[in-house]
């Protein structure tokens, strides 16, 4: 069954489709994109309820003032841009961290294909906990601590779901342990990187 579990996030799409006409615009899309100072006011009341808004609105429109100056840039002139480089190499890291790591390789090494459905249910659970748990403490310790002890947790872990992949041949229960492995990796990459 655990392709109508897949199909349980089409479900979420199809009611997210269904009700978000019935959701207005975001106030700080429809003030500082559209320019549209009624339509702000009006959705800040339909979101929030009746009351006096106008702090937040204040606040809109300074940052409308800021980023007024502020020259909005395509793909290509970002790209160009060297001021941005050490933003981009970071970003370009991270992403090729999770790509060049080998774990989808590895979430299906030595398991048996009638569990391979629970893993992919775990990953994604695991998934769910990291954002849960990083969203918590991320202001408390900052991305920079968050980096490095996610990168020094995952290649821990690594080392040891190597170990626990090259004796899953001599002992059964290895198998399992390389799965949690798997799980704890996912945490470990959520939390920091």
């Amino acid at each position: 069954m655990w392709n109508v579990l897949l199909s349980f996030s089409g479900l979420v799409a199809l009611i997210q489709l269904l009700f978000l006409p019935f959701f207005p615009e975001s106030p700080p899309y429809l003030l500082l994109q559209k320019g549209d100072k009624s339509g702000c006011l009006k959705a800040m009341k339909q979101l929030w309820g009746e009351g006096n808004y106008h702090t937040e609105f204040d606040d809109m429109m300074k940052e409308k003032s800021v980023t007024k100056s502020t020259k909005i840039m395509n793909v290509l002139e970002v790209l160009k841009e060297s001021s941005v480089y050490p933003q981009l190499s970071i970003m370009l890291l991270l992403l090729l961290s999770l790509q060049l790591c080998g774990l989808s390789a590895v979430e299906t090494a030595n398991l048996q294909e009638s569990i391979i459905p629970y893993v992919s249910l775990g990953v994604s659970i695991c998934e769910l906990i990291s954002i849960i748990f990083c969203s918590s403490i991320i202001d408390h310790f900052g991305r920079r601590i968050l980096l490095w002890g996610g990168y020094l947790l995952m290649a821990v872990i690594l080392v040891l779901l190597e170990t626990s992949l090259l004796l899953s041949d001599q002992f059964l229960w290895m198998r399992y342990c390389s799965v949690i492995f798997i799980f704890l990796f996912i945490i470990a990459y959520g939390i920091g990187p």
